[in-house]
């Protein structure tokens, strides 16, 4: 099965910068879109930025001018570099992607949503 595994999660001073990444592990898929959720305790996840197989970029009006996605096609890869960093950004990290699966020999295919398992993301004051 396909797999997310994120890494590039730490504690920075309010200011800093991190660089989160995250590939796709695993066979018989493409990648239609992939990006970046956050999560904090008691809040719902939201949607920090994304990237189509268009090329197409969204970002939260919260991280606009300050984080930049990118997407390695061939590595099934993507990042996220997060410049002047807030302590509103603390949160966990999920890559997602959505994966489109060949289910047969006949090249049938399905799509499928898949996440990580979150790195954690501390901006102190």
């Amino acid at each position: 099965q396909v797999q997310l595994v994120e890494s590039g999660g730490d504690l920075v001073q309010s200011g800093g910068s991190l660089r989160l990444s995250c590939a796709a592990s695993g066979s018989g898929f493409s990648i239609d879109a992939m990006g970046w959720y956050r999560q904090v305790p008691g809040k719902e996840r939201e949607l920090v930025a994304y990237v189509t197989n268009g090329g197409q970029t969204n970002y939260a009006d919260s991280v606009k001018g300050r984080f930049t996605i990118s997407r390695d096609y061939a590595k099934n890869a993507v990042s996220l570099q997060m410049n002047s960093l807030k302590p509103e950004d603390t949160a966990v990290y999920f890559c997602n992607a959505m994966l489109k699966i060949v289910v047969n020999v006949e090249g049938a295919y399905r799509y499928s949503e898949v996440w990580g398992l979150g790195t954690q993301v501390t901006v102190s004051s």
